[in-house]
């Protein structure tokens, strides 16, 4: 066997930067979020005596000396306030009260001078099992916590799943909200969209460069910029409330901004182009004569539409409504700056995450929900697509 031409190694070379670019900025960013949605060292990395002691016990009687010596001498070692303020956290938010606990233990055997004998004298709560359970628990370098927590599910103490409570309970509502924003979008953005590309694909010469310039003119301009002239537009001294009232159908500014109303007309705007270009790529593939066709043999243009137009054209409106869809549920400065508290879409809990509390694994998990939803809905689309009549 000849081994690998001249040719293939250039063409290989020539492919190698963008190898290197999908890997360094997709391939590695998506994994490094995987692995913080799983990975849970904070615990591990700071107790190794007491995960070599913990595996032993029976999780029910009080612990043991030995785990005890050993939890000390873990404690003893630390000299990263940071790492230990990382596991405070998350012991804190597996059972409530261990920020104080670990504070005075830490503060007692500090006291080289009066060393405590064990645990216990210094706090009577580390008799209970509860709290050396969420120790055990901690100790797995990896977790499914943040999975769990993403959709707002557990584990109880005896590790079964269950939903959190009520209180605690705010992750699957804002994802309710988020795909239900997203879905509000690509409905507006269809409703506008397919009439307006099929106008620009039955014009020609200038009139269509005018339409199609009209529709990409968003894609030429920041978001932000877009976002702060909807802003401009739709408080209540606006554009459109000043009109509406100088024009009689008012007589009180409506509530336009800081409100849904305000994010599905900006997102809307936005991401119309997306809805637009795949449904006119398509309806520039159909035969112009199909519509005198039906005509010729007595349908009137409704029935034409339905029956002719519309089927051949559904797969335009399905890969817009993909692209839409998905690049909405994303979203995060439009309805940061247009919307109120009650319209803030996942993005933001994200962001608060990994900038607000550090919490890279939460940040992470919800990112993960994100992909999933975005592969299962490009999963059905590919299999719409492929079952169309033309394509098998």
């Amino acid at each position: 066997m000849n081994g690998p031409s001249p040719r293939m190694g250039r063409s290989l070379l020539l492919l190698a930067p963008l190898f290197l670019f999908l890997i360094g900025f997709f391939v590695w960013p998506l994994f490094s979020m995987m692995s913080q949605a799983v990975s849970d060292p904070a615990v591990l990395r700071l107790l190794p005596r007491t995960a070599d002691v913990v595996g032993e016990w029976d999780r029910q009687s009080p612990p043991s000396m030995p785990m005890q010596t050993a939890l000390m001498d873990d404690l003893k070692a630390v000299d990263d306030d940071q790492a230990l303020g990382d596991m405070v956290r998350r012991l804190n938010s597996a059972r409530s009260g261990f920020r104080t606990l670990m504070s005075k233990t830490t503060s007692a055997l500090s006291d080289t001078a009066n060393p405590p004998p064990d645990l216990v004298s210094i706090d009577k709560r580390w008799e209970k099992p509860e709290f050396w359970i969420a120790i055990a628990d901690a100790l797995s370098p990896l977790t499914d916590r943040n999975l769990l927590a993403a959709v707002d599910l557990g584990r109880n103490a005896a590790g079964a799943i269950e939903h959190l409570p009520a209180d605690q309970s705010v992750n699957r509502v804002i994802l309710v909200r988020t795909f239900w924003i997203a879905a509000l979008v690509t409905f507006f953005c269809a409703c506008i969209g397919f009439p307006y590309a099929i106008i620009a694909a039955s014009l020609s010469g200038w009139k269509r460069d005018l339409m199609l310039a009209a529709v990409l003119l968003p894609l030429w301009t920041s978001l932000l910029v877009r976002t702060a002239a909807w802003f401009i537009l739709l408080q209540e001294q606006g554009l459109i409330n000043d009109f509406l009232r100088a024009i009689g159908l008012i007589d009180a500014p409506l509530a336009l901004i800081f409100n849904r109303t305000g994010v599905i007309i900006a997102m809307t705007h936005v991401l119309l182009p997306f809805m637009v270009l795949p449904i006119y790529s398509v309806l520039i593939t159909i035969p112009k004569n199909l519509m005198p066709a039906a005509a010729s043999l007595g349908a009137p243009p409704m029935r034409a539409f339905l029956r002719v137009l519309l089927p051949l054209s559904l797969r335009g409106v399905a890969s817009g409504g993909l692209l839409v869809f998905i690049s909405a549920i994303g979203y995060y400065i439009t309805p940061a700056l247009i919307g109120g508290p009650g319209d803030q879409m996942i993005s933001s809990i994200i962001a608060f995450y990994a900038t607000g509390s550090a919490n890279w694994g939460m940040a992470g998990a919800l990112g993960m929900v994100l992909l999933v939803a975005t592969l299962l809905l490009y999963s059905v689309y590919a299999r719409l697509s492929s079952d169309e009549p033309g394509r098998r």
